[in-house]
């Protein structure tokens, strides 16, 4: 009947099982062997009751998104769950691993439900810049009440087993999804269970009937975060139908939503974020089979902010992690803070109230650097000076054990020049985490000239395990990220210059959609920091020097670009700032003049893209995608915009480059002549993702 989806009878149970590895998408192939094998088991007269089951690590992980787009393929989603639903045989869905998306629904629209314990269940399409297409917004809150589905498909996250049977979404939790489905089943029959559809069923959602602001409360909780994105409101509308309509036309609506936003360009972009952070694991130039190197114990040194973040997003993957300090002082500190950390999260709920300990003792903090010994992978994530850097790396190679992985946590220096400290530079890449590390989601993979393939899949691996998104680069000064932002604070700096004032260059940044602007993240993150640097570098930078002068150092002395009222993080425009502006730019004899948001825009935007070229060009990354992964995952583009190269291609090359063209004459700054591979390719009519076809991942 099929290839990926087969009916046994044990006794008078039919096991429906699908097995399309690797997740058990819903393909047109899955989708019609379902469909088949049901049919086929409410015709056999032996089978009193159907378990829906698959093989594999898991449950059906969600729709077959490389089909979204293309024209449609039959069966229909919807004509495969109305089946399972109008069976006059009770249908069980047995669950394992992650039921997803269209895995949901299909489970949803079964009589019943198991899973085993460690299962998550969910509907994240709102991620991909969707909502459910297939019933998932009118079944759902059915089944478990308006506002745990409010909070399941509108914020995307998946609830667990324990939380599933909790809420009545699944009717028991069961060793084996095969064997508990069947015995479950036997107990429907012998009990002569009715038939349960959940479209039927309006109970859990009789209360917000009556009172819909159980509803609308739920609604404004879990949106706060939504801002710009369209889906996370056309979702809680479609959730608002299951209240308000009958259950066929709330089914209409919903479908309705789900082709409107399939075509939006935010889902375009969000579906390309996803395929991209795939594409990134993959790296280019290594041997396909090369396999990593085992990480049974990681070494971190340093304590600090960025050491402690790192060391947390180990234990929180339950990897062993020794923490190296210089002192004993520092190293009590660096451990009370992360006990201070997790005990926060386990206050609010983020966490369970014993994970704090658990994952404390899976630190093992220690005073010098001869530690390293018995760690597979080695981070150093020290101050940030390559002196330093090399004088760790030297002695690094007196204590590591052989074939150890030696990391540097550096943003921004040669990741040769601190190999060749060692005498085993195959063994030696950078680790760039973001802060803070236990949050940030990247990490930029630095390979240098000798890094051994075997180690850099090593690295990749590892920061998969322990939740980062990690994207391999090149060397060069700042790498993907510090590297394009650097050309960005150029601007920023530029601009006011030129008449722009710090709170209109971040409004317009703020509305593009990142989460903060260039002047605000200044002050974030200490004008100290950038003013001892030129100092020592013998630069200057008349405006943000006179603001240092004035010991306005950003929000830790209450004011600079902006001020910061009685400890509040909320920067506020500050006319002194705009007096000093003034002052500054009449002493260098310049005019402030009316700068408009639309160039403000391009001048943030443009010249990292033309950045990006540059490395492209240089094959500090191996593509576009790489590039937008990086800016996606660690510095807070807006995922509707997909990145900033595949905004660029949105926008037009050929704008772009011109745009570019005309600021490098009017600013009198050659830098922001647009770069050959830009120029070439606007004059081809062509785009970033065009460089990427054809090539090998």
């Amino acid at each position: 009947m099929s290839e990926v989806a087969k009916l046994d009878r044990q006794d008078i149970i039919g096991i429906v099982t699908i097995d399309s590895p690797p997740v058990n998408a819903l393909s047109a192939a899955v989708r019609g062997g379902i469909l088949d094998n049901v049919k086929a088991a409410i015709d056999d007269p032996a089978i009193k009751a159907i378990v829906l089951t698959c093989g594999g690590r898991t449950f059906i992980a969600g729709a077959d998104i490389t089909e979204f787009g293309k024209p449609p393929k039959l069966p229909a989603l919807n004509d495969v769950l109305s089946t399972i639903e109008n069976s006059p045989k009770p249908v069980i869905a047995a669950i394992h691993g992650t039921a997803l998306g269209g895995g949901l629904e299909v489970a949803l629209a079964c009589h019943y439900r198991v899973a085993t314990k460690d299962s998550k269940l969910g509907l994240p399409e709102v991620k991909l810049g969707l909502l459910p297409g297939a019933g998932g917004t009118q079944r759902l809150p059915r089944a478990v009440g308006p506002e745990l589905a409010v909070k399941m498909i509108v914020g995307g996250d998946p609830i667990s087993a324990a939380e599933a049977h909790k809420a009545g979404l699944i009717e028991e939790i069961v060793e084996g999804p095969a064997s508990g489905g069947v015995e479950f089943a036997r107990k429907v029959v012998a009990e002569n269970r009715p038939l349960r559809k959940l479209r039927d069923d309006d109970s859990k959602i009789a209360a917000a009937k009556a009172d819909r602001s159980i509803f609308t409360n739920a609604v404004a909780a879990i949106t706060k975060k939504s801002r710009g994105l369209e889906a996370p409101f056309a979702a809680a509308d479609a959730v608002g139908y299951a209240i308000d309509l009958p259950f066929d036309e709330g089914l209409k609506r919903e479908r309705e939503g789900f082709l409107k936003l399939l075509t939006s360009d935010q889902s375009k972009a969000q579906r390309y974020a996803f395929f991209a952070e795939r594409e990134a694991a993959k790296i280019a130039g290594v041997p396909e089979g090369t396999k990593g190197r085992k990480v049974e114990r990681v070494a971190i040194i340093g304590a600090g902010t960025m050491g402690g973040g790192i060391a947390m997003s180990f234990a929180n993957a339950g990897i062993p992690v020794t923490l190296i300090e210089t002192a004993e002082e520092q190293l009590k500190r660096g451990m009370g803070i992360m006990q201070k950390n997790w005990e926060a999260t386990a206050a609010r709920g983020g966490i369970p109230a014993d994970a704090p300990a658990k994952r404390m003792a899976l630190i093992d903090g220690k005073v010098g650097l001869e530690n390293v010994k018995d760690a597979d992978l080695v981070i150093e994530a020290v101050f940030e000076t390559m002196a330093v850097k090399k004088e760790v790396f030297g002695k690094l190679d007196q204590y590591a054990k052989p074939g150890a992985v030696l990391a540097s946590n550096t943003s921004y220096l040669n990741i040769d020049a601190i190999a060749a400290e060692t005498s085993r530079p195959q063994d030696v890449l950078g680790m760039h985490f973001f802060s803070p590390a236990n949050v940030m989601k990247l990490c930029e993979i630095v390979r240098a000239d000798k890094t051994a393939p075997d180690a850099l899949v090593t690295a990749v691996s590892i920061a998969r395990k322990i939740a980062k998104v990690p994207a391999v680069v090149g060397v060069c000064d700042g790498f993907v990220g510090n590297r394009m932002l650097a050309q960005r604070g150029k601007q920023a700096e530029k601009l006011l210059f030129e008449g722009a004032l710090p709170q209109q260059v971040d409004a317009v940044v703020t509305k593009f959609g990142m989460p903060m602007g260039p002047f605000a993240m200044g002050d974030l993150a200490g004008l100290d920091i950038g003013w001892r640097s030129r100092k020592d570098r013998g630069i200057k930078s008349e405006i943000a020097d006179a603001l240092c002068e004035a010991g306005r150092f950003g929000q830790k002395t209450g004011k600079g670009y902006y001020k910061y009222e009685s400890g509040s993080r909320a920067p506020l425009p500050d006319p002194d700032v705009e007096k000093l502006i003034d002052e500054t730019l009449a002493k260098l004899g310049l005019k402030r003049r009316n700068v408009s948001d639309e160039e403000i825009l391009e001048r943030m935007m443009y010249p990292m893209i033309n950045e990006g070229a540059k490395i492209l060009a240089e094959g500090i990354a191996a593509r576009p995608s790489d590039i937008d992964v990086v800016w996606l995952y660690g510095y807070g583009w807006p995922i509707y915009r997909g990145g900033p190269m595949y905004w660029a291609d949105s926008v037009g090359l050929k704008h772009i480059a011109e745009r570019l063209s005309y600021y490098a004459k009017e600013t009198n700054d050659p830098s922001l002549e647009p770069a050959p591979l830009l120029k070439k390719l606007a004059e081809e009519g062509k785009t970033f993702a065009s460089l990427a076809q054809g090539k090998a991942a």
